[in-house]
């Protein structure tokens, strides 16, 4: 720019100086005539500082075509230097958003890594839960497994008392046995012995003695024959239940089959039902019908069963599947038992069974007869 801006002024200087010297060219001739001294030496002095003029306006004239060139030059390497620095600066630019974008991917990234540090102590929670749980569930299934025990313990102990029943029931049988023949005996004993009474009443006195002896026998004989009656209606056995006292009640579902209770009793002769536990042991050998009848309401999921079990056998299965309304299903069985053989029912599995104050759902037996 400077440089631009000095052309002009020494071309400006240039021109001055020629007209300078022009007019001084044209005073010097008329000096010369009044004075009348040396003119050869004003006309050399004239052709000289053209001359000089023109020598410095080449001089100029080069050193000007050389600053054009030098300008030229730098011009360039100006443009050079400010397209690189604009591919710097672009470059910069690129960078810089380079930058930015690492700089957001670490946000994302950190806040990437908050929201998994808090996943992280949610699955922590969650699994400590899932502890606590599993510790509550091996508690109770210890506590399950101990009542496991003790239910096998009291039905062990129903079974050893099942088969001491066993054996004072064949005692008893044994008894009976023993006292009817006792019976015919005596009843051919009182047969001869009416005949030795008329045979006494013929022979005298003598025989009354005898005779007032068999009557005697005869006696107890009878009290023993009205004994055994009474321990032969102690054996008949009939009992019916319904699973609900009064409230409305509904049991499942179960992922597994599960004893039912039948809780109101309608009838318990011989008291061979316990409504504690639902189970029904038999007190003597002999055939045993039972029925049963499960009422359960409509559900598109879960159906209504339940089964019969002698011991741990299974013997049949009322089943029914409604999705809406209620219904009801029925089976029954006549089973042979021996002393202390348990009867129960369990809830199919997956399913449900109702009950209210109409006494829908009830388990019911009665011993036939004995063998």
């Amino acid at each position: 720019m400077e440089m631009t801006m000095c052309f002009p002024l020494l071309l400006l200087i240039c021109s001055l100086s020629t007209a300078q010297l022009q007019s001084d060219n044209d005073i010097v001739p008329h000096h010369a005539e009044y004075q009348g001294g040396e003119p050869t030496n004003v006309s050399e002095h004239q052709q000289t500082c053209p001359q000089d003029i023109h020598a410095v306006l080449r001089e100029m004239s080069a050193s000007l075509a050389e600053q054009r060139v030098e300008m030229t030059h730098l011009q360039r390497e100006n443009e050079a230097q400010t397209a690189k620095l604009e591919l710097q600066k672009t470059e910069l630019e690129k960078q810089k958003t380079e930058v930015e974008k690492q700089k957001t991917e670490l946000e994302k990234q950190k806040i990437e890594g908050e929201k998994q540090k808090i996943e992280g102590e949610k699955q922590k929670t969650e699994l400590e839960k899932q502890k606590i749980e599993g510790e509550k569930q091996k508690i109770e299934g210890e506590k399950q497994k101990t009542e496991l025990e003790k239910q096998k313990t009291e039905l062990e102990k129903q079974k050893v008392e099942g088969e001491k029943q066993k054996i004072e029931g064949d005692k008893l049988k044994q008894q009976l046995q023993e006292q009817a023949a006792e019976l015919i005996t005596v009843k051919a004993r009182s047969t001869v012995t009416e005949n030795q009474v008329e045979a006494l009443k013929r022979d005298g006195e003598e025989q009354a003695a005898e005779l007032i002896t068999v009557k005697a026998r005869s006696t107890v004989t009878e009290n023993q024959v009205g004994a055994l009656k009474r321990d032969g209606e102690v054996k008949q056995v009939a009992f019916s239940a319904s699973l609900s006292a009064s409230d409305s009640t509904t049991i499942g579902p179960f992922n597994t089959e599960t004893n039912l209770v039948f809780t109101y009793v309608f009838s318990n002769i011989g008291n061979a039902y316990n409504p504690n536990t639902g189970f029904f042991i038999a007190p003597v050998r002999g055939a045993y019908h039972f029925e049963f009848y499960v009422h359960g309401p409509g559900d598109p999921s879960h159906p209504s069963g339940a089964v019969l079990f002698k011991n741990g056998e299974r013997v049949c299965i009322a089943y029914q599947h409604q999705p809406s309304g209620s219904a009801k299903s029925s089976n029954g069985a006549t089973l042979l038992l021996e002393v202390g053989d348990v009867v129960f029912l369990r809830l199919w599995e997956n399913s449900r069974i109702h009950d209210n104050i109409h006494h829908h759902s009830t388990f019911s037996g009665h011993l036939l007869f004995t063998m």
